[in-house]
């Protein structure tokens, strides 16, 4: 990718002034045609150069500065920025608190096959900095864990999702719409992941079973559930992980049995579905004698 990172948190990004102390940069496990990193610079961040893939993401402390296109640009907590591919840019922070931002490196080619975009061209957002709720509700949930890789059907989702926002930001492409939901396929779709909670699904085997690509199969997946084959799966193992704590199952081999990475990992859907943490609810709902507060 074109940031050239490390995995874990190292100095500079792209610089030639030398490290200052406190800068860091944090990449999460690579993944094909995106690459997610998280940094914090104080005063001058890089130096003007160039990325072969998309940079889209927001600032999450301080005033986020840069020259892009000609023109000065400030990104602050809540903004959305977009650079495009071989667009000259620098970065330094907006005020002496320094800034820090999570950010996406996705390949070009990744959006154009989400878009199926075979003769189309490249979605360009003209607003730099924006409130664009899409793209914020596309980078949120893919920047939310940057120390485990994406899974495979998290990486399909998040493809479509920043390509449709793209797309939408772009009023140069038209917006393509679902003329009919193909009901079979989500159907088959549906069913292999009810089978695959435990040992996980990959895209190919949904692409063979349906007849459409992976990508197609998310638009019809939400047309017609409302939600993604992912999300679909990982309400799945958490529907599976409650009955096996309810019967009194550590949370770990609950964890374990049920698809997810580790006690962790299921802890962090658990509590962003729920609400509560698992050892929590366990002591609420468990069977009697088996009852105990473990978070």
């Amino acid at each position: 990718m074109a940031s050239g990172v490390d995995q874990g948190r190292v100095p500079g990004l792209e610089r030639s002034c030398g490290t200052v102390a406190g800068d860091w940069i944090k990449a999460a496990p690579p993944s094909p045609g995106i690459e997610r990193i998280e940094a914090f610079f104080t005063g001058h961040g890089f130096d003007p150069h160039r990325h072969d893939t998309y940079a889209i993401g927001y600032t999450v402390g301080g005033v986020q500065s840069f020259r892009y296109r000609g023109a000065s640009e400030h990104s602050v907590p809540g903004k959305v920025f977009v650079l495009h591919p071989d667009e000259l840019h620098d970065g330094h922070a907006g005020t002496d608190i320094g800034f820090r931002y999570r950010i996406l490196y996705v390949d070009p080619g990744l959006i154009l096959d989400a878009l199926d975009g075979a003769g189309r061209p490249l979605p360009f957002v003209r607003e730099t900095v924006s409130d664009n709720a899409a793209l914020l509700a596309a980078l949120v949930p893919a920047l939310g864990d940057l120390d485990r890789p994406l899974e495979e059907l998290q990486r399909d989702q998040i493809a479509v999702g920043l390509a449709d926002a793209l797309a939408a930001a772009d009023p140069s492409i038209a917006v393509r719409r679902l003329s009919t939901r193909h009901w079979r396929a989500v159907d088959e779709a549906r069913a292999l992941l009810d089978a695959g909670v435990e040992t996980g699904v990959a895209s190919t085997e949904l692409e063979v079973a349906t007849g459409l690509t992976r990508y197609a199969l998310a638009r019809h997946f939400r047309a017609c559930l409302g939600t993604s084959p992912y999300r679909y799966l990982v309400m799945r193992r958490l529907d599976y992980a409650r009955s096996l704590i309810r019967r009194g199952t550590p949370l770990a081999e609950a964890a374990a049995a049920s698809g997810f990475a580790d006690q962790a990992h299921m802890t962090r859907h658990f509590k962003k579905t729920f609400g509560i943490a698992p050892g929590r609810w366990a002591a609420i709902t468990g069977p009697a004698g088996t009852r105990r507060l473990d978070k």
